[in-house]
């Protein structure tokens, strides 16, 4: 089954450590489902500012493990300078939030946390 995440991206950030993979997975779950609930809130609430904050912060963790939602999250910072209605990013929302759930379960699995 293919993964949402490349293992061996985080495998090249820990040195092949296996500890350490499991120590980044476990700080990536404890910080990124917060920024995302709270990316979405602000979303919702029309906040752009504050999405453009929680879509910006969680570009970097997502491009360490090679998960396939940058152009997604780059179309939310964008939409956040623009006086757009929130329908024309739902897409990429839903995208982001589907994909990255998918992530927290095989790191849990992966990494028995």
């Amino acid at each position: 089954m293919t993964k949402h995440y490349k293992i061996e991206n985080l495998r090249e950030v820990a040195g092949g450590d296996p500890d350490f993979m499991k120590v980044v997975a476990q700080t990536f779950l404890e910080e990124i489902p917060p920024d995302l609930r709270a990316m979405e809130e602000a979303i919702g609430n029309d906040n752009k500012e504050l999405a453009y904050q929680f879509a910006h912060k969680m570009k970097p963790n997502l491009e360490m493990f090679g998960i396939d939602v940058l152009k997604d999250i780059s179309t939310i910072e964008s939409w956040t300078k623009t006086s757009r209605n929130k329908v024309t990013i739902e897409s990429n929302v839903r995208i982001v939030s589907t994909t990255l759930n998918a992530v927290f379960k095989e790191l849990r699995a992966d990494f028995d946390l």
